[in-house]
């Protein structure tokens, strides 16, 4: 008898505990991990919305952790979860568990804030190669446009674009002209505050005829030669491309440039993301979200660094050019379409928040505004800002630098905006200690 009882007694006292187990691992789950919160103000109709990424450890009910660069303290307490900064305890986060994510508000100097958490997954099995095949085209960089892809940081995608006036390679009219755009795509994980990416593995012609304008634009005449400028004949031409040997010629030339060759060089005109505050542009426009860059220099081997501004960062490639000299004086180059692969790579809490490039040769800082002298100085200081960063130099190690070592490119004047783009080579930089 006192054996059966001593067992009953056991397997109450380990039901006494398992319940109690139970219990605490019900009030206080495990928040331990990387986290990514979305803040809206309350009453805003606009659907802006910032982000943060944090990570969390939990010791039994009490919080610590990491949020951007301030220290994170909080508790959980029968459900209820409460987060304080290092940087500005008197701002408080409360929350409560919803189907695994954080829900509740924010008290902030600026008001009271809506604000979900959920986990940042990262994708663990081996990058993959995506054959994409272009169904509809756009004509609008934004945040709006339904994905057509979706990948992972490390990913290869093969596809190809219309040319401006959206005809394929088979010279059939897929869209609208100006500058229809493939894409986009989603890149998982992206936020605004990183930094995608975009290696250019192949970019190659896919036929033999390309068009262009006939007369130069106007915004880069002086007005008195401009008022007086007559154009000649049929303002537009058909170029052929001779693919073999690696030139141009005019398909119908003049009696003085039947000879005349031009180099092809193909190369991207448009890679944007959706711009930032929700905005869309024409794919005529470019900005700090890249678009229509028309930078000669994006070309195979290139990688384009683009601030992403939107989850997703939205990433869209067109625009093709069998070559372009700077300026893009006509308003087009050889537009003709293309076939691409590019490779993206998503860097995380890091932006410069305009374009940059960088080749084997050259690293290539971007100025978009709307003179060429503004343009011009964000170009630099987008240069000066880079080396800091990346060397550690003070403003006086910049200037021996840049003052000795930058180059510049008008990349574009005949668009809304002007793009001048400053270039360090690689081989002065390397002579910098590190």
């Amino acid at each position: 008898m006192r054996v059966a009882i001593t067992a009953v007694a056991i397997i109450l006292a380990l039901s006494s505990v398992s319940r109690a187990a139970w219990s605490a691992s019900k009030a206080a789950p495990d928040l331990s991990g990387d986290w990514v919160a979305e803040f809206l103000p309350v009453g805003t109709s606009n659907g802006e919305i910032d982000y943060f990424r944090f990570t969390l450890q939990q010791t039994g009910n009490t919080l610590t952790g990491t949020w951007r660069t301030a220290s994170v303290t909080g508790s959980i307490d029968n459900g209820k979860i409460d987060l304080r900064l290092s940087t500005v305890p008197d701002n408080t986060y409360t929350a409560v568990l919803k189907s695994g994510e954080m829900v509740g508000t924010a008290q902030v100097p600026r008001g009271e804030l809506k604000w979900r958490a959920y986990r940042e997954t990262s994708e663990t099995s081996p990058p993959k190669t995506h054959d994409f095949k272009p169904t509809q085209f756009h004509r609008l960089f934004s945040g709006s446009i339904a994905p057509a892809l979706r990948i992972h940081s490390g990913d290869t995608v093969r596809t190809w674009t219309v040319d401006a006036g959206g005809s394929d390679s088979g010279n059939r009219k897929l869209s609208e002209g100006g500058n229809p755009q493939t894409g986009p795509f989603y890149v998982e994980g992206a936020l605004p505050g990183d930094t995608v990416a975009v290696h250019l593995i192949r970019i190659s012609l896919n036929r033999d005829t390309a068009f262009s304008g006939g007369s130069l634009s106007p915004k880069a005449l002086d007005p008195t030669y401009h008022a007086a400028y007559k154009e000649p004949g049929t303002p537009n031409a058909i170029w052929q491309l001779d693919r073999e040997h690696g030139i141009a010629r005019l398909a119908a030339p003049s009696d003085k440039l039947k000879n005349y060759t031009v180099p092809l060089r193909p190369m991207l005109g448009c890679v944007g993301v959706a711009p930032p505050q929700r905005m869309a542009f024409r794919t005529g426009y470019l900005g700090s979200f890249g678009g229509n860059l028309d930078y000669n220099r994006i070309r195979e081997g290139t990688t384009v660094y683009l601030p992403v501004f939107q989850p997703g960062a939205l990433l869209f490639v067109g625009d093709g050019h069998a070559a372009q000299g700077d300026g893009e004086l006509t308003g087009n180059a050889l537009e003709t379409s293309l076939d691409v692969e590019f490779r993206v790579e998503l860097i995380r809490g890091e932006s410069a928040g305009v374009p940059r490039a960088e080749d084997a040769e050259y690293r290539m800082a971007m100025g978009i505004a709307g003179s060429l002298n503004e343009a011009l100085q964000q170009a630099t200081t987008n240069m000066a800002r880079w080396l800091e960063h990346d060397f550690k130099l003070n403003r006086a190690e910049v200037a021996y630098v840049l003052g000795t070592a930058m180059r510049y490119d008008v990349a574009e004047v005949v668009d809304p905006e002007y793009h001048v783009v400053a270039r360090v080579s690689k081989e002065a930089l390397a002579r910098i200690a590190q």
